[in-house]
C-alpha cells in the first residue's frame, strides 16, 4: 500500500510539473487572464485614497490625475508647447476682457492699468458638451428626477454610482460655471481658493458673508429629513459672475489683472451641476460615502467607474465625451521623440486607467520593472529623475533600464530654490546710506560668486536640476537662456559658455565691501554670517558644503537650526540673516515669481511672500507696470529689466530650477513630463500587444527547480519503495522458516 501511495504521489507531481511547464502565462501576474492585452493603463498610488475630488476643495497633487481628467475648466494648457501656452478646453476661445473705468465707461484695450476699474470677461462655452452619465440627472417615467427626493431605504445597497439603476445627462451650460463660483463662497465648502477669488472677483466677498447668514437660517429650520437644509445656490447670486445666455459666462474682475485667466485653467472653477449638489445633499448619502469628494460629476474625458478606498480606483472613458484633437505642434525634439505621431487624432486614447494601492516603494518598482505598471505613479514627477540618477550610479541598472526600453524623460519645471539675504539685516541687507548700500551689494555679489551652485547641483541634485541665473524659470515667458539671460555679476561668457567668476574676483569685491581677507577693515574682527535653517540640526552634508564655500573667502558661516515653527517666526519677524526657500508656480507667468521680490509684498512688514523683504523703487515701479500688461514683447522687455536689477542687487543667490521626470514603459506613447499640464492621462497611448509580449518575456517562469525537486522526490520515492518492499517480504520469510522446523 505504501509503495502504491508513493507512486501515485510521484505521478501527480510529475503531471503537475508537465502541466506547469506547458503553461505559456507568467505565474506571478496580478492581472486577470488576458487583461494585459486590453487597452487599460495600470499605475499606482502609495499614501491614501484621494481625499478631495470636489474641485472646489481639491488642491493636492495626488488628486489632480482624477480631477483634471474628470472635470473641464474653461481653459487648459497645450500639452506639448513650451513655454506653456493657454488653450481653450470647455471655452470656445480665449478672448481678451473689456475694460471699464470707475464711471462705467468702456476703455480702449491699451488703457493704462491704473485707469481700469473693472475687467469684464465674456467667455463663450462650446455648445453640445454633455455631462457624464450620472444618477443625479436620471428621470423617471413622469419626467421627474428619479432620485430626488430619495425614498427611505433606497440607499440600503448603494455605495457607488454603479449601484444606481438609472443614469442621465444634460448639456453643459454657463449656469454650471456660475454655480461653481458660488460654491467657492459657500460656508459648507472648504475651498483654499476662496480668499484669492474674493480679492479679485467683483462682489464675491460680500456674497460669502450673505451665504453664511442664509446657511444659518436654513440649518435652524431644517426638517428631520434634511431636505430643506440643502443650500440652493441658484436662488441668490452676485454681480461678479453671471450667465449672459446659455453658453456665455460673464466674470467681472476688480481692476486689471491679466493673470486671472490662469485661474480659469484650474479645476477650482470647473463646472458643477446643481443637480449633483442637490443629489449628494440628501439624507444618508454621507453615511454611504457618496459625495462630490468621492464620486465627482464632470464633462471631461474620463469618469470614475470604481472606487475602493485605500485599495483601487478606476477611471473609465466618459461615453459622452466629444473627443479633443491631439496637438500638432510642440517644442524642438518632440517630433523626433514621436510625440507628434498622433497629430489631430481624437483623445483620449486609453479606455481605462487603474490605480492600485502600493504602500511600499520596493514592490511598486518591482512590479514596474516586471511590466505590470505602465507608469509608477501618475501624480509623481520624480521617478524618472531618481531612475536616471540610479542608472548613472550603476552600470547594472543602466543596462537593465536600457534592455527594458524604459523611457526616462526629464524637464526643467517652473520651480525655484534660492538662498536669500534679509534686506533688513545691517550686514547683508539693503543699507541705510548710499555708501553702505554699495558695500553690502558687493558683499552679496562676492558671496554669490563663492557659492558654486554647479557643484551643488552635481552633488545634491545628481545633476537633475538647472542652475538659475535669475528668478524666472524656463517654460515661463520672459525667461532667457544665456548669453542674454546670463547673470553678469556672477558669470562671464567664455567661448559661448557661462563660466563662474573666479574667487580672486570675489575676494576683490570682499575688500571693496570693507572685509579684506574676510575681516572687518574697521575692527579687524572676522566676518561671521548666519544661516537659519528649519532642520533642527546644525550639521549635515549640505550645511558643511555651505561652510566650505564661504571658507574659501575666509568668511565663517554659523548655522542657527531651529524647528519649523521657530523658523517661521524668524521669517515673519525679519530676524533671519540668510535662509533657503523654494517656490512652485501656480501659473506660468513671470509675475508669479517676480512678486516674491516686490517691495509691498515684504513678509516682515506686510505678511507677504517677499521673504527677503527686498525693496528697490525701480524694480517696484517696473513690476507695477508689468503686472497690468498682457503677454507680448512689451511685457517681456520689462521682465528682462527687472531680472537685470535683481541680478545686480543680489537679494538672492538664485540657486537652481529642479527637474521633474517621468518613467514610462516602452509601450506608453505620447509621454512628456510636465508640472503645469495636469490632464496628461488624456494624451497617453498604450500598445497592449507589446506589453503582453514583454511581460511574458520578462516573467518567464524558471521551471528547472521544480523539475529538480521532482527528480529528487522521484529518486527518494523509488528508494523508499524498495525499503518498504523488503520490509513487506521479511515477515513472510520468517513465518515459512518457523513452520518447517520440527
Amino acid at each position: 500500500m505504501l509503495g502504491t501511495g508513493i507512486l501515485r504521489g510521484l505521478g501527480a507531481l510529475l503531471a503537475a510539473c508537465l502541466l506547469a511547464g506547458c503553461s505559456p502565462e507568467p505565474v506571478n501576474s496580478p492581472y486577470a487572464k488576458g487583461l494585459e492585452q486590453a487597452n487599460v493603463m495600470h499605475t499606482a498610488f502609495t499614501q491614501r485614497s484621494p481625499k478631495y475630488l470636489d474641485p472646489a476643495s481639491s488642491y493636492s497633487t495626488d488628486e489632480t490625475p482624477f480631477t483634471y481628467s474628470i472635470y473641464e475648466p474653461l481653459y487648459g494648457y497645450d500639452y506639448l508647447a513650451r513655454p506653456y501656452v493657454l488653450v481653450p478646453r470647455a471655452a470656445a476661445s480665449i478672448d481678451p476682457p473689456a475694460y471699464f473705468d470707475k464711471d462705467g465707461r468702456r476703455l480702449p484695450a491699451d488703457a493704462p492699468g491704473q485707469d481700469v476699474a473693472v475687467s469684464v470677461y465674456d467667455i463663450r462655452i462650446k455648445p453640445g458638451i454633455l455631462f457624464q452619465p450620472h444618477p443625479a440627472f436620471a428621470r423617471d417615467a413622469e419626467g421627474g428626477y428619479a432620485y430626488w427626493p430619495i425614498a427611505p431605504g433606497q440607499l440600503v445597497d448603494k455605495f457607488g454610482m454603479d449601484d444606481f439603476e438609472r443614469t442621465g445627462t444634460r448639456e453643459l451650460l454657463a449656469d454650471d460655471y456660475v454655480y461653481a463660483f458660488r460654491r467657492l463662497a459657500s460656508p459648507r465648502v472648504v475651498s483654499p481658493i476662496y480668499g484669492v477669488m474674493a480679492e479679485h472677483v467683483v462682489g464675491m466677498r460680500d456674497y460669502g458673508g450673505r451665504l453664511k447668514q442664509v446657511d444659518q437660517a436654513l440649518r435652524a429650520q431644517a426638517e428631520p429629513d434634511g431636505a430643506q437644509g440643502w443650500l440652493d445656490l441658484r436662488k441668490e447670486g452676485f454681480e461678479g459672475v453671471q450667465a449672459v445666455d446659455k453658453h456665455t459666462l460673464r466674470i467681472k474682475v476688480i481692476g486689471k489683472y491679466p493673470q486671472f485667466k490662469y485661474w480659469l485653467a484650474m479645476t477650482f472653477t470647473a463646472p458643477i451641476p446643481w443637480e449633483a449638489d442637490r443629489f449628494y445633499h440628501q439624507p444618508g448619502m454621507a453615511e454611504h460615502n457618496l459625495s462630490l469628494n468621492t464620486w465627482p460629476v464632470g464633462t471631461g474625458p474620463y469618469m470614475l467607474a470604481e472606487s475602493i478606498v485605500n485599495r483601487r480606483h478606476v477611471l473609465q472613458r466618459n461615453p459622452n465625451f466629444r473627443g479633443e484633437p491631439y496637438p500638432c505642434r510642440g517644442e524642438p525634439g518632440d517630433r523626433q521623440a514621436g510625440l507628434l505621431d498622433d497629430c489631430g487624432k481624437l483623445t483620449p486614447f486609453i479606455d481605462r486607467i487603474v490605480f492600485s494601492l502600493e504602500k511600499e516603494s520596493v514592490p511598486l518598482m518591482g512590479k514596474f520593472l516586471q511590466g505590470y505598471y505602465d507608469i509608477p505613479q501618475a501624480d509623481r514627477g520624480d521617478y524618472g529623475v531618481a531612475m536616471r540618477v540610479a542608472a548613472g550610479d550603476s552600470e547594472q541598472k543602466a543596462a537593465l533600464y536600457q534592455d527594458h526600453g524604459l523611457q526616462l524623460r526629464s524637464s526643467t519645471e517652473a520651480q525655484l530654490y534660492y538662498l536669500g539675504f534679509n534686506w533688513l539685516d545691517p550686514v547683508l541687507g539693503g543699507g541705510d546710506t548710499p555708501e553702505q548700500q554699495e558695500k553690502n551689494r558687493k558683499l552679496r555679489q562676492a558671496i554669490s560668486i563663492a557659492f558654486d551652485w554647479e557643484q551643488f547641483v552635481s552633488i545634491f541634485q545628481n545633476d537633475e536640476a538647472q542652475v538659475a541665473y535669475g528668478p524666472v524659470p524656463p517654460g515661463v515667458p520672459g525667461y532667457q537662456d544665456p548669453p542674454e539671460g546670463l547673470n553678469r555679476q556672477v558669470y562671464k561668457l567664455e567661448n559661448g559658455r557661462a563660466v563662474r567668476r573666479s574667487l580672486d574676483e570675489a575676494r576683490q569685491l570682499l575688500r571693496e565691501a570693507g572685509y579684506p581677507d574676510g575681516r572687518s577693515a574697521q575692527t579687524g574682527k572676522p566676518l561671521i554670517l548666519y544661516f537659519d535653517s528649519a532642520g533642527g540640526m546644525g550639521s549635515s552634508a549640505m550645511l558643511d558644503w555651505m561652510r566650505r564655500q564661504l571658507a574659501a573667502l575666509n568668511v565663517q558661516l554659523e548655522v542657527r537650526a531651529t524647528d519649523y515653527n521657530r523658523f517661521q517666526d524668524k521669517m515673519r519677524n525679519g530676524s533671519a540673516q540668510m535662509y533657503m526657500w523654494g517656490w512652485v508656480a501656480d501659473y506660468p507667468d513671470a509675475e508669479n515669481f517676480l512678486f516674491l521680490l516686490y517691495g509691498p509684498n515684504a513678509k516682515a512688514a506686510n505678511g507677504g511672500e517677499n521673504a527677503s523683504n527686498y525693496r528697490n523703487p525701480e524694480f517696484d515701479r517696473l513690476f507695477e507696470q508689468m503686472r497690468f500688461l498682457d503677454d507680448g514683447p512689451e511685457k517681456e522687455e520689462l521682465v528682462h529689466k527687472m531680472v537685470a536689477i535683481v541680478q545686480k542687487d543680489a537679494p538672492w543667490m538664485f540657486g537652481y530650477f529642479p527637474k521633474s521626470g517621468g518613467a514610462y514603459q516602452a509601450w506608453v506613447g505620447n509621454a512628456k513630463p510636465t508640472q503645469m499640464v495636469r490632464n496628461t492621462l488624456q494624451y497617453y497611448r498604450i500598445d497592449p500587444a507589446l506589453r503582453a509580449q514583454k511581460i511574458k518575456e520578462w516573467n518567464a517562469p524558471l521551471w528547472w527547480p521544480l523539475w529538480l525537486l521532482a527528480a529528487l522526490f522521484a529518486a527518494g520515492g523509488v528508494a523508499a519503495w524498495r525499503v518498504a518492499r523488503r520490509r513487506d517480504k521479511a515477515p513472510a520469510l520468517m513465518g515459512a522458516d518457523f513452520a518447517e522446523r520440527p
